[in-house]
């Protein structure tokens, strides 16, 4: 990765060489961008005439661009250079407030929060949703998240731990179908309701995205999720 869009624009011959080879020349424009994809657009239609998506190495130097992945080649040659230039860059996503770091601007994009300017980047589940509330404490955007209840948090774990909202509410209210022993919320990749007695009993479940809605026949608290009603115990066969 570098910094910044390039883009250079002139009278040009392309050549890549992989899976096809071909050789075209004219008036192009050739963008690299920062994850090193580079794209040859010709005056015609939205498909670049020739790319190479994320390649392993780009070189750009004295009117000509070279990438390289794998076995695929692309070089693009100015024979006569109309302008060049480095842009700054960033994701393009949907507005959600102000960052609080720099003048830049916290968008969603790629189901996290990110800022236009620093860079600096919110990780969130994928079921959140971002409201147009403020943190109390810092002043970034809030989320809601069903995690047996409705859950509203700041973006920002650091400021808010949504784990510690779901615990507060649920550590050691539900039982173990097996042993009896109490469930302790956990993260282990994901958020998990486990039996406090293992490793003797292994018993434990994944927190689904919904809010608990009633008691399942085997004991288990029933969530209302955007698939339906549930069991925790996604493998329980008892109804009612």
């Amino acid at each position: 990765m570098h910094d910044g869009t390039r883009v250079m624009a002139g009278e040009c011959t392309t050549v890549f060489e992989g899976s096809s080879e071909r050789e075209q020349r004219g008036d192009v424009l050739v963008v690299v961008k920062p994850d090193n994809t580079v794209l040859v657009h010709d005056a015609g239609g939205y498909q670049p005439v020739a790319w190479l998506t994320r390649a392993e190495s780009v070189a750009v130097e004295d009117g000509t661009v070279t990438a390289r992945d794998g076995e695929q080649f692309l070089r693009v040659v100015a024979h006569e250079e109309h302008g060049s230039a480095r842009f700054p860059a960033s994701e393009a996503g949907v507005p959600v407030g102000d960052c609080r770091d720099c003048p830049g601007t916290l968008v969603r994009a790629g189901g996290d929060v990110a800022c236009t300017g620093c860079g600096e980047r919110y990780g969130l589940p994928t079921d959140a949703t971002v409201t147009g509330g403020r943190c109390g404490d810092c002043g970034l955007p809030t989320m809601r998240v069903e995690r047996g209840a409705v859950i509203g948090c700041c973006i920002d774990r650091d400021c808010e731990s949504l784990d510690d909202r779901v615990k507060s509410l649920f550590d050691r209210e539900w039982d173990c179908k097996h042993c009896g022993g109490d469930l302790r919320l956990l993260r282990r990749g994901g958020l998990i309701a486990g039996c406090e007695n293992y490793p003797d009993c292994d018993t434990g479940y994944a927190v689904p995205s919904g809010v608990v809605a009633d008691r399942c026949a085997c004991g288990l608290p029933t969530f209302e999720t955007s698939g339906g009603r549930r069991c925790l115990d996604s493998g329980c066969d008892e109804r009612g």
